[in-house]
């Protein structure tokens, strides 16, 4: 039986990926195609052998793919066609097994991972990610924003998770630019009422103050009111 090299599992992992391959039985299958089998050089491989590889593989191999992939992505991507490319910031929790990860514990029977990504979107379609933060699960978002954001030459979109008025004062001191949803609990100031230009899904548009009764930004912030797809009434 050949030997599993590092490169060829990885080529593995990626054809997993790519194909959305749902699990190590479903992987171990598809060496039955001879193209994968040549392209891995090996013909088969038990679930329990790839588990254990799994297992032994060190992520900080991960993270340097990951990097230099978005270095060369980097490399061949320009925003000179673009007056300012949008960077979406989001998390996603991953369920881990309690018993096995309590130092993952984010609940009385619950434990996770989250990963906080940053998606660039480009003209014509082009999107890739671009930065990842893996942290426990119960690491609040907004805490996140401070490492995420470090591009002055973009316009960030996040949800309601990332608010923080204090830090928002920051970033627009800075000189960063962003768009979030508000919360139902803001407290808000109106300055100034745009005027508004022909039918659109704009109910108003304003220069305001905002924050909670606790706190409150000092900095003037764009409010748009608008309807979505299903008629209900946005505050970004």
């Amino acid at each position: 039986t050949k030997k599993l090299t590092t490169e060829s599992f990885l080529k593995l992992l990626l054809f997993a990926q790519l194909e959305e391959i749902e699990s190590l039985h479903a992987l171990s299958d598809c060496l039955f195609d001879d193209q994968l089998q040549k392209g891995i050089d090996l013909d088969s491989i038990s679930i329990s052998q790839l588990s254990r590889r799994l297992n032994g593989m060190n992520p900080d191999l991960f993270q340097v793919l990951f990097l230099d992939l978005v270095s060369q992505i980097h490399a061949k991507t320009h925003y000179t066609k673009l007056v300012m490319p949008l960077k979406i910031i989001d998390s996603s929790t991953l369920p881990l097994n309690l018993t096995n990860h309590r130092w993952a514990q984010f609940r009385k029977t619950k434990a996770g991972v989250k990963l906080h990504l940053r998606l660039v979107f480009m003209e014509k379609g082009t999107s890739y990610p671009e930065k990842a933060v893996m942290t426990t699960a119960k690491v609040h978002d907004r805490g996140q924003l401070e490492i995420m954001v470090d591009d002055k030459e973009c316009m960030y979109v996040f949800d309601r998770g990332y608010l923080d008025y204090e830090r928002f004062d920051r970033m627009t001191d800075d000189g960063y630019f962003f768009l979030s949803r508000l919360r139902k609990n803001a407290v808000i100031r109106e300055v100034y009422n745009f005027k508004l230009h022909g039918d659109t899904s704009v109910l108003s548009d304003q220069m305001v103050l905002i924050g909670t009764t606790q706190n409150r930004a000092e900095n003037y912030f764009r409010l748009i009111k608008v309807l979505d797809s299903k008629g209900n009434e946005l505050h970004l």
